[in-house]
């Protein structure tokens, strides 16, 4: 059985449902599963990288987006094998999950991934039949930051019927004023809960003329198990964006 470490959190949650044995090591940022019992590394930005090279482990999962080039030489330096992933489209995500899974650790292809397939395959019906919507989606603030081109929930809300008005951007994750982006340029503005922690408190208001959308985060940044239920969970939350008040 090989020994695995993972770097990126969505990406721990995709080995231990398909095979929870091969986890050795994790990020302190690895949530899911909740009673995932390995060593702890370190954040995605800065892992022990000692830690990780002390545990011996066949392979290191990691991604380029989440995880610096310098910490991943360090790794290799030290002899370990690290697999870097590329996901910035949905259909990226299908590949590079079977590619981990089954030629990096030697799984068979699990069944979670089949189903995943199979409900971006079948949106329901209405997705299609609802105009499309504008929307900003906030990555952080102060400053305020935003998804950009060629990103990942970028793909997955397009699917669902939203196009962020930002997609042209130079950048991936650009910066911009809320005071520009109000109603007549976006009809929504979707609010995840990380990277950074928009609620109801905190966020909306910035945005008073439009609807807000709070996301669970995971269902939108995340490519692993949570992609099976990932459409409902999110389509719901569209569905639901309403102007929130002062009190929240």
């Amino acid at each position: 059985m090989r020994r695995v470490v993972s770097l990126v959190p969505s990406l721990t949650e995709a080995v231990a449902a398909s095979a929870p044995g091969l986890l050795v090591g994790a990020t302190d940022w690895c949530t899911h599963p909740a009673d995932l019992a390995v060593t702890r590394v370190g954040g995605t930005k800065n892992p022990d990288t000692a830690a990780v090279a002390a545990l011996a482990p066949d392979l290191v999962v990691a991604n380029e987006e989440e995880n610096r080039p310098a910490d991943l030489a360090t790794l290799r330096d030290l002899g370990l094998e690290v697999w870097v992933t590329r996901v910035r489209s949905l259909p990226e995500a299908f590949a590079e999950l079977h590619r981990l899974l089954v030629e990096g650790c030697a799984l068979p292809r699990p069944a979670w991934l089949d189903d995943a397939e199979a409900a971006w395959q079948d949106l329901p019906s209405e997705v299609d039949a609802r105009p499309r919507r504008r929307a900003v989606v906030p990555v952080w603030r102060r400053p305020w930051m935003a998804l950009g081109r060629d990103t990942f929930a970028g793909d997955l809300l397009a699917r669902l019927g939203v196009d962020h008005v930002l997609a042209g951007a130079a950048e991936r994750y650009p910066r911009f004023d809320p005071a520009a982006l109000g109603a007549g340029v976006i009809d929504l503005v979707v609010l995840p809960d990380e990277p950074y922690r928009f609620t109801a408190t905190d966020g909306p208001e910035a945005f008073p003329s439009v609807p807000a959308a709070l996301v669970d985060g995971r269902y939108l940044t995340w490519y692993g198990p949570s992609l099976v239920a990932a459409p409902e969970v999110l389509g719901r939350a569209l569905a639901g964006a309403r102007r929130f008040g002062a009190g929240g």
